[in-house]
């Protein structure tokens, strides 16, 4: 018997922060992003037409520039440490992200066995966005459905770990769920719930909290 763990990156593994506003700051274009992010929350636009805002937006941004608001950005702490003991213990780890895949998949340098975001064109853009290559909260559940069918692992042995409500669809198909600094929201609707700066601890109560997981060591 294995189990996957499966986690959001945005306000989840990174604090109180995304992955498009870190590059924002990078390319000095925060009050833009700030803008976009709260015309999607009015619902203004949707995830696609976000990632054409930022598309936009990042018309200089390099593979370089991305690696530099990588390595700056706000990450929790121990994300190799819950990384390595998943491992070790025959189970596996995932990352599903709506956001660009060129910053997420940086994430496997952590350890993580697997990293699913957006898909945009290669940088620098020389492409438009194609939409349905844009994730969205309800992609997450068959995203995370292929891979637990693909490792063999069932749903009642699937942790997810999120923030927020693009996590919800994937709260409400599981059981075992944890609100990793979560907004009201989403901790109502988690089993578990972790406020603080370290993924090992909130990794750590997802062991103690649920009963189909082998406790922390």
């Amino acid at each position: 018997m294995t189990y996957l763990h499966v986690f959001d990156m945005d306000g989840t593994l990174l604090r109180e922060t995304t992955a498009s506003l870190e590059i924002a700051r990078a390319l000095r274009c925060e009050e833009q992003l700030v803008d976009l992010e709260a015309r999607f929350r009015r619902r203004e636009i949707d995830t696609p037409g976000f990632a054409r805002g930022v598309h936009r937006l990042w018309s200089a941004l390099t593979e370089d520039g991305v690696l530099t608001a990588f390595e700056q950005s706000p990450f929790l702490t121990d994300i190799p440490r819950v990384c390595d003991d998943i491992r070790s213990r025959g189970e596996y780890s995932m990352v599903v992200s709506m956001s660009p895949d060129f910053y997420a998949r940086l994430l496997l340098r952590f350890g993580f066995d697997e990293v699913v975001a957006s898909r945009f064109p290669p940088l620098p853009f020389a492409s438009p966005i194609v939409s349905g290559d844009i994730l969205t909260p309800e992609d997450k559940v068959d995203i995370v459905e292929r891979e637990r069918l693909r490792r063999g692992v069932g749903p009642e042995n699937c942790v997810a770990y999120g923030d927020s409500m693009s996590d919800a669809p994937l709260f409400r198909h599981l059981t075992n769920t944890v609100a990793v600094n979560g907004d009201e929201q989403i901790t109502g609707m988690a089993a578990a719930s972790y406020t603080g700066t370290s993924l090992w601890e909130a990794y750590s109560l997802a062991r103690g909290s649920f009963t189909v997981l082998p406790a922390s060591s």
